[in-house]
């Protein structure tokens, strides 16, 4: 697991002191740089450089540790000066970015430390190592822009990356992890297998699926609808956009509007593109009349919705502004709590079974009963709903923890984090218990007795969005998908185009007929490029068909990875590629 350097008190301390080190190896190569900000980062560290007309690059990131190498060997002690904010003000007169963080200090701040190591001097409040000499182990990452202060009409600054590490041994095995991050990242896979893509055109964090990421994404609702289907879900379509009276009524609005689109004005009506789609459904439930002996109610959807991220936050599919979810509303009886909330665990724990998710751990998110501005003002609900949830947990044995401020505003919920390949805990799959919306929505069933209930709802997203869970996969599988999943599961490659395509394409439609995603290769390219290029895009069956194939009914085949090829009747390889998608790879 990838450390974060920023909480190891130790490597945070070297880091923040190397970017000084930085900083003092630029100043010498780049005598006009002036510098903003340096801080740790769970990844290192950085810093913020003016460089005037100045461009740095990737290749100049070796001329510039090799000067750091060079300061750190002469081992120049780091000392502290504790000054005024006149005499701050004073040192650093002709550089006008610590200018403006000295004056916006606070007037009381009377004292301000900086840090001296030869002919360096920076801004900071410290702590850094006692000398240079202890910082060897060291290497620049990349450059980038950013803008000051994090202000897109501000000047565009270069940022340079580093990390640093008490010896060679853990660096190495630092920058390996972070080469296997490179190799896992979605965005470089989804690229090279053509799944998706972004333009700014269109806008930042709305991905367009390519038709390969279109077959993954519908593999993905299949699979999901099916199974949602044999548990009595009733799967609906609803609109992208609502009044703003409805999240008013929702709640929403009050709790969540600085992450919704800009309200639309059309006539005298004002729209909002949704952020969720319980309104949507509370709507659906509150169209009809219903009896005890409907509940539960379970409504579906995969639904397109959109939350507003900041520019700088957006990535690939992870984390976007256009997104679907594989969402469902539960409405229930209070008796029905238990059971339904433990039939949505276990749809969760059967779906990780087959994608082959084992690190994973539940996360309880409770209200902060001292935030009163988050969450709605009623303790007995909060209270009732909290403590069905610790008991629905507590009865199937079901290990979780405890998480104080991250319930939704309506309600408490269960989330599930997965541990990924690389990087931090996402958290995939939720279950919310909501006492709340029924209430806004003046929803009811009638009872037993005749009177008039007002249902609990239970949220539920098992994939958490298709998006997200697509770029999950990704990383997880390093794009080597599973063969059901997988956009194209066959390649057929003729050997001579000239005297084995005629039964290349009898191969190709007999796949066809069984439903078997395949594709012919019909390039005039030589056969071992074809197998190559079929071996990159991760395809995970090959089929070369020449002559003996031809003439005995036979098809050799290649498993993505392997170098062995094996030869077998058509109608044996079709029979065992069914079997393998049936059982999803298991």
């Amino acid at each position: 697991m990838m450390i974060n350097i920023k909480e190891d008190e130790k490597l945070s301390v070297k880091n923040h002191s190397c970017a000084h080190l930085l900083a003092q190896a630029v100043k010498h190569l780049y005598p006009n740089a002036m510098f903003w900000v340096g801080p740790v980062i769970e990844s290192g560290f950085y810093y913020d450089i003016d460089l005037g007309d100045v461009v740095i690059t990737e290749a100049d990131l070796e001329k510039i540790e090799k000067e750091m190498k060079k300061i750190s060997k002469d081992g120049k002690r780091i000392v502290r000066h504790e000054i005024s904010k006149d005499e701050a003000l004073e040192m650093f007169k002709d550089d006008p970015y610590k200018v403006d963080l000295i004056s916006r200090m606070d007037e009381d701040e009377t004292v301000i430390s900086c840090y001296s190591q030869g002919d360096f001097t920076d801004l900071c409040r410290g702590p850094h190592v006692d000398t240079v000499k202890e910082l060897k182990y060291f290497k620049l990452l990349k450059v980038s822009g950013a803008y000051w202060k994090g202000d897109a009409k501000n000047k565009m600054l270069q940022r340079i990356y580093g990390v640093c590490f008490d010896n060679q041994e853990d660096l190495d095995a630092y920058l390996a992890e972070l080469q296997e991050a490179k190799e896992r990242d979605h965005r470089k896979i989804g690229k090279e297998l053509e799944i998706f893509m972004s333009d700014d055109l269109v806008g930042k964090g709305m991905p367009l699926w390519l038709p390969n990421g279109s077959l993954i994404r519908k593999q993905l609702e299949n699979y999901i609808y099916e199974k949602e289907q044999k548990l009595g879900y009733k799967h609906v379509y609803t609109p992208c956009v609502g009044t703003v009276d409805l999240y008013k009524t929702s709640g929403h609005w009050d709790h969540y509007k600085e992450n919704m689109f800009p309200v639309m004005k059309v006539d005298e009506e004002e729209f909002v593109l949704r952020p969720m789609n319980c309104p949507h459904h509370m709507l659906i439930y509150r169209n009809d009349l219903h009896s005890y002996r409907e509940l539960p109610i379970r409504i579906g959807e995969f639904a397109t919705d959109f939350r507003y991220e900041a520019s700088g936050a957006v990535k690939g599919l992870e984390r976007v502004r256009c997104m679907c979810q594989n969402d469902a509303h539960l409405f229930v009886t209070p008796e029905q709590i238990g059971e339904e909330f433990e039939k949505v665990v276990k749809l969760i724990l059967d779906v990780y079974h087959d994608f082959g998710i084992k690190e994973y751990k539940f996360r309880l998110s409770l209200r902060d009963p001292e935030d009163k501005e988050k969450y709605f003002p009623d303790d007995e609900m909060w209270n009732s709903a909290e403590n069905k949830l610790r008991e629905v947990l507590d009865s199937f044995g079901m290990p979780y923890y405890e998480a104080v401020g991250e319930a939704a505003f309506y309600g408490p919920k269960l989330d599930v984090e997965v541990k990924p390949a690389v990087g931090p805990e996402v958290t995939l799959s939720t279950c919310q218990l909501d006492f709340l919306l029924p209430r806004r929505f003046e929803l009811s069933y009638i009872d037993k007795e005749g009177n008039k209930q007002t249902p609990v709802v239970i949220h539920r997203a098992i994939f958490g969005t298709f998006d997200r869970f697509t770029a999950f996969l990704l990383e997880e599988t390093k794009g080597i998908l599973p063969l059901w999943l997988s956009p194209i599961g066959v390649n057929v490659i003729p050997v001579n185009n000239e005297y084995h395509m005629e039964y290349a394409n009898e191969v190709l439609n007999k796949l066809k007929e069984e439903n078997i995603r395949c594709e012919l290769d019909s390039r005039d390219e030589k056969l071992g490029y074809k197998i190559r290029e079929s071996q990159t895009r991760k395809i995970p069956y090959t089929l070369v068909l020449g002559d003996k194939e031809k003439d005995d009914g036979l098809v050799t085949y290649r498993r993505f990875g392997s170098p062995d090829t094996t030869t077998v009747s058509l109608s044996e390889f079709i029979k065992m590629i069914k079997k393998e998608i049936a059982n999803k790879g298991n």
